[in-house]
């Protein structure tokens, strides 16, 4: 039999997302739209003015195990269900009576000794999805029983919109994921590198501008929405030249994807364009099989490059650092019974990490009502959900926009969770 290999072990719907996803297209984004190499944006463009706070959503995709990344070592059934990959309690990082962290967070500890990083335990949806697609749409909708496919990022910025597609950014491999779309326009880019006009080149000489100079007469009185996309994107290039011209410092990501995108998101908050929200991507946490132990395994690596591309992410933010605040969010988390392939299957409840401005970092959160459930010994067993995940999201965002929450999460009744600072 051929060795299992890890785009074999994942679920066959988590293995086919890339590819139905293109069917969404520029369609994730309200509006109309016109995309410029890999830019995206939709409806109309205004120049940009400083952000006061910003918020980077870093989506863990396919399903990360929380219980791998901050270990509940103080319940006795985590280690009588994974007894092949349970992470030693003498081995775990920050370590409290009840939580510690993954040994490879190690390049995390310093935004943790200095209380700038959190982690929000036994979160997620109210009720279990187990399904890739479905779970990721519910999460990224945050609005319960809704049919309007508004995300809640563009329901953020569309309480306070400026008009610059620029006020939220989706550094993205492909469709704008579903939290930024929405009625207001907002812009995806695969890199900086994307973010220019098709013919914008070193070969446009004859003369000088001619190509982009045409651009503008053939739309500048187009009333069509696509007229008014072509010009938003336009715009929205060229507003992008400070943060395309700022240093450069990839290098020290660790030349990850996640990386390269953090970096980006980098240069784009230090150039100071005027976004509020951005989000990037970690894949490859859908790991049925080999999710490994502290000798080899996908955790390893996975939980290796999300630190390290977080750390490097928030000693590049110069100056702009007392802005930003970052929260990860997966659709869902593991089984807490390992599987016979020493993996996990999918699960419910998870982890939630929040760092940067305004957290009270260096500790754990659960629950102030619910508390942490003890976790059960069959496979059927899950992580039970006792923080709503939208909680988190509201505390950030009522913390550092100072919005109506329901405005945000229509419907919700929020709960304090404590890990923000009120000011």
């Amino acid at each position: 039999m051929d060795p299992i290999t890890h785009a074999d072990a994942c679920c066959e719907e988590f293995a086919r997302m890339s590819r139905r996803s293109v069917l969404r297209g520029a369609l994730a984004l309200g509006g109309a739209t016109f995309m410029v190499g890999s830019a995206t944006v939709s409806a109309s463009a205004a120049l940009p003015t400083s952000a006061n706070a910003v918020l980077v959503v870093l989506s863990l995709r396919g399903g990360a195990d929380g219980m791998s990344l901050v270990v509940p070592h103080g319940d006795p059934g985590y280690y009588t269900a994974r007894p092949t990959i349970a992470v030693p309690k003498a081995q775990l990082l920050g370590a409290d009576s009840m939580f510690g962290l993954h040994p490879k967070l190690a390049p995390l500890m310093d935004l943790w000794n200095s209380q700038q990083l959190a982690a929000v335990h036994a979160t997620g949806l109210t009720v279990a999805n187990r399904s890739h697609f479905s779970a990721m749409e519910e999460v990224e909708e945050a609005d319960p029983g809704s049919s309007r496919r508004i995300g809640w990022l563009n329901r953020l910025v569309g309480t306070h919109a400026t008009g610059s597609p620029l006020q939220g950014v989706g550094i993205v491999h492909g469709p704008p994921p579903t939290e930024i779309s929405g009625p207001v326009p907002l812009m995806t880019i695969g890199s900086l590198d994307d973010a220019t006009i098709a013919g914008d080149d070193q070969w446009d000489t004859d003369p000088p501008g001619k190509r982009c100079a045409s651009l503008h007469t053939l739309w500048a009185r187009d009333a069509s929405p696509m007229g008014t996309a072509v010009r938003a994107t336009m715009q929205a290039t060229t507003d992008l030249a400070p943060a395309i011209a700022a240093p450069d410092n990839t290098a020290s990501y660790g030349g990850s994807e996640l990386g390269r995108a953090l970096a980006a998101a980098a240069r784009i908050i230090r150039g100071d364009v005027g976004v509020e929200v951005l989000t990037v991507d970690q894949g490859d946490w859908d790991m049925h099989v080999d999710l490994g132990d502290l000798d080899g395994g996908q955790m390893l690596g996975n939980a290796d490059d999300l630190a390290t591309a977080l750390a490097a992410f928030f000693g590049d933010l110069g100056t702009q650092a007392s802005k930003v605040t970052l929260v990860t969010i997966s659709e869902f988390g593991r089984r807490t019974v390992e599987n016979g392939n020493r993996g996990l299957d999918h699960g419910w409840g998870n982890v939630m990490l929040v760092a940067g401005a305004g957290v009270k970092g260096g500790s754990y959160y659960v629950s102030r009502t619910q508390g942490w459930k003890p976790l059960g010994d069959d496979l059927e067993s899950d992580l039970h959900v006792t923080t709503d995940y939208r909680n988190v999201l509201a505390e950030i965002v009522s913390a550092k926009f100072g919005v109506t929450v329901t405005d945000v999460f229509p419907g919700l009744q929020q709960e304090t969770v404590g890990f923000m600072q009120v000011t």
